[in-house]
């Protein structure tokens, strides 16, 4: 009856789940999502239940619902083996993932059934008739799906890990969230210039905790790489390659690690050894794409290089490149990795339309479409030698008012150009004057105020340059 159906609906929305956090679909790419967790399962055996949970609704959001069950199974004989005394705390998210299958499969007596079997649960380990409980596992395990499901949730996870180290504060697994947390904030802070409070400590507390965690320990060492204390880090890398020679997520770590101190040949020995444990893995694609362009550079700045291993470099960063591209169309500064990479190999056509396709895209970040400005930028000025254009794509990123990186590098780039193209005795007013422009999105005021000044000299009778004066002194 639809009373029930209804009720049933109010009961559902109570519940702590996957369907309850609201984790959009639009931020991640299923398909890799899956191969990810899938792969997760295969090499780390201890976190299983909050896999198979993270699992079993992926399927249903690829519409295979008997898939989830089959993954909720797997959850509880998890549940079972690892914590025998503790099934219902440690079942409720499992429980309540089963309740909603079941009520998207119009099995509404199943739904409620388990709707009863949470309830009942929370108010036996609450002690209180509402039953309404927090367990510091059920915030744990929100935190892991919301790190999953991508950067629009970092902020979230880290808040989920600090509720439930609130009750737990030594618990290894935690504290090893909230650091992977942490961490990725701060890289994303400093995407988008932003003030953000350190992750070392977080790290170095976690590894404490879990000393044998090689995750933690290469995320360690990046980050005191990044503090330029790249000596300390590489300890911890030789170290964790010992404990674990043969863990992908471990490997991919530290591959980055040997790439950024600029031994890319280590770093693409132990990406292939990756690859091959986990083939479907965009992250390690991604990687690999990478280090050739790495390598491509570097070839084409030596006096005599092999034009043939150059070529076979171009193809193999193209390759990877266009995997993660066709497989991950989310994984913003693939596409712009992968129109450098056909520059390189001069297929510029290739290039433009990957630059035009993005740039469309109206779900796009602001620092997000910033970086693609910048990289498009670079294209027009370094390959297709139009310094004009060039300018147009840096000052269109500067527009956007947002500070990121990406931001900034436009900033410095079109500021860079037009001076050049002024020394050099060959800019004109509009030169001048469009360099007062970058200053003004600059927010240096008085110098704008300068060039624009020096545009109206040469071009008098030009009534724009004589307007932006004109707002420029209004406003200070």
């Amino acid at each position: 009856s639809t009373i029930s159906k209804n009720s049933l609906k109010t009961s559902l929305l109570q519940l702590e789940c996957h369907f309850t956090w609201t984790l959009l679909e639009q931020h991640v790419s299923l398909q890799s999502l899956e191969e990810t967790v899938v792969d997760h399962i295969k090499f780390v055996g201890q976190s299983d239940i909050v896999d198979y949970n993270m699992l079993s609704y992926v399927c249903h959001l690829k519409n295979s619902n008997e898939e989830a069950l089959r993954n909720l199974k797997k959850a509880e004989e998890a549940v079972q083996k690892h914590h025998p005394g503790e099934i219902a705390r440690r079942s409720l998210v499992t429980w309540a993932n089963y309740a909603w299958i079941y009520y998207h499969m119009q099995r509404y007596e199943e739904a409620q059934t388990y709707v009863s079997k949470v309830e009942n649960s929370c108010k036996n380990l609450s002690g209180t008739a509402h039953g309404k409980i927090q367990l510091p596992e059920v915030c744990a395990e929100q935190g892991w799906a919301s790190l999953r499901f991508g950067n629009h949730y970092f902020e979230r996870a880290k808040n989920c890990f600090e509720n439930a180290l609130k009750s737990e504060p030594d618990n290894p697994d935690f504290n090893a969230g909230y650091a992977i947390a942490m961490y990725r904030l701060e890289y994303l802070a400093e995407r988008c210039c932003e003030e953000k409070t350190s992750c070392l400590k977080a790290l170095q507390r976690a590894l404490e905790l879990n000393p044998k965690n090689t995750t933690i320990m290469a995320l360690l060492a990046l980050q005191l790489q990044r503090l330029r204390r790249a000596n300390e880090g590489e300890r911890y890398i030789e170290e964790a390659l010992q404990i674990t020679p043969d863990f992908p997520v471990f490997l991919r770590y530290a591959a980055i690690f040997y790439r950024k101190k600029g031994e890319v040949d280590k770093a693409l020995e132990i990406l292939k050894k990756a690859l091959a444990l986990t083939p479907k893995s965009l992250f390690l694609h991604h990687q690999l794409g990478l280090c050739y362009k790495f390598k491509i550079v570097q070839l084409q700045k030596r006096r005599y290089t092999s034009q043939k291993e150059v070529e076979d470099l171009i193809q193999l960063a193209i390759f990877h490149l266009k995997t993660v591209v066709d497989k991950k169309p989310t994984f913003i500064s693939a596409h712009s990795d992968l129109a450098n990479a056909y520059a390189l190999g001069k297929r510029y056509e290739e290039a433009e339309e990957i630059f035009q396709e993005v740039l469309q895209r109206n779900y796009l970040s602001s620092s997000d479409k910033q970086e693609v400005y910048f990289n498009y930028g670079n294209f027009q000025h370094f390959h297709m030698n139009s310094e004009w254009k060039a300018i147009k794509c840096y000052i269109e990123g500067l527009k956007m008012e947002k500070d990121s990186s990406g931001r900034k590098l436009c900033g410095e780039a079109a500021e860079t150009l037009l001076k050049q193209k002024i020394k050099s005795c060959l800019g004109d007013a509009t030169d001048i004057a469009t360099l007062g422009l970058v200053h003004k999105l600059n927010g240096k005021k008085q110098k704008a105020i300068e060039c624009y000044e020096k545009a109206i000299a040469l071009d008098p009778s030009n009534e724009e340059y004589q307007n932006a004066l004109f707002e420029l002194q209004l406003s200070i």
